[in-house]
């Protein structure tokens, strides 16, 4: 039986940015992308207890809404605009472009994968899912 192939993928962290002037942040998705698979997502988790701390102010309904999109313009979903009918390459080009708003990528990060959801389920849950309570 022939040995799985690892493809060659690309990731960043989405990061909720409430006051940008404070610097705070908190983790809240991954976008991966991997042109070898044809494979495109954005994995995302909306920590509330997080936002209360930094932005109790902070809708937590609409913030979801904006993860929610990006989500969308991930899997090229036709509600999700002109950006979301755009090439997979561009789509995430898009994604992970520095912006000044609330949600901001991280510098992007490579990596080999066989199976790329698996990945992004294992980066989302190292990265992004709430450390259990002590």
């Amino acid at each position: 039986m022939p040995e799985p192939v690892a493809s060659p993928f690309t990731y960043a962290i989405l990061r909720v940015v409430p006051r940008v002037e404070r610097g705070e942040c908190f983790n809240a998705g991954v976008v991966l992308f991997c042109r070898q698979r044809d494979f495109l997502a954005v994995k995302v988790g909306l920590d509330e207890r997080r936002l209360n701390a930094l932005a109790p102010t902070l809708s937590a309904e609409d913030l979801r809404g904006h993860l929610d999109a990006l989500v969308g313009v991930a899997a090229a979903s036709p509600d999700a605009g002109a950006i979301a009918q755009l090439p997979p390459s561009e789509r995430f080009g898009w994604l992970v472009a520095p912006s000044s708003t609330i949600i901001q990528p991280s510098e992007v990060h490579t990596g080999l994968s066989e199976d790329p959801q698996a990945t992004l389920d294992a980066l989302f849950a190292e990265l992004v899912e709430p450390v259990p309570a002590s």
